[in-house]
């Protein structure tokens, strides 16, 4: 199993979720978090007065997938939520060494 969890433009989450809900992605979690990358933030201007804004806005999103749908689901995350504009937002994966369904304790990938 593999854990993704999806950084991504606040815009992006409704066709991000359509996308995972489609390609077979059972569940999802979701957080409004804040951050930036390389740009460092964005300039804005207010009433004349030009300010920094440094952490914006984003939406981490976590599934947890079975190891030979990862590229299938990441190839899903990267086409709906592209722009190709700076601050698209990044994909991590890494191993899950269990999974346990509470309810039922079933474990392992029958608990996704």
């Amino acid at each position: 199993m593999k854990k993704i969890e999806i950084v991504i433009r606040p815009e992006k989450l409704e066709s991000v979720r359509h996308a995972l809900e489609l390609a077979g992605s059972s569940g999802v979690m979701i957080t409004e978090i804040e951050g930036h990358g390389k740009q460092k933030g964005v300039v804005q201007q207010w009433r004349g007065e030009k300010y920094k804004v440094e952490l914006l806005p984003k939406i981490k999103l976590d599934v947890v997938v079975k190891d030979d749908e990862v590229e299938k689901i990441t190839k899903v995350i990267i086409e709906a939520a592209y722009t190709g504009d700076i601050g698209d937002g990044k994909i991590f994966i890494s191993p899950v060494e269990d999974a346990i369904r509470i309810r039922t304790k079933e474990r392992g990938n029958i608990a996704l």
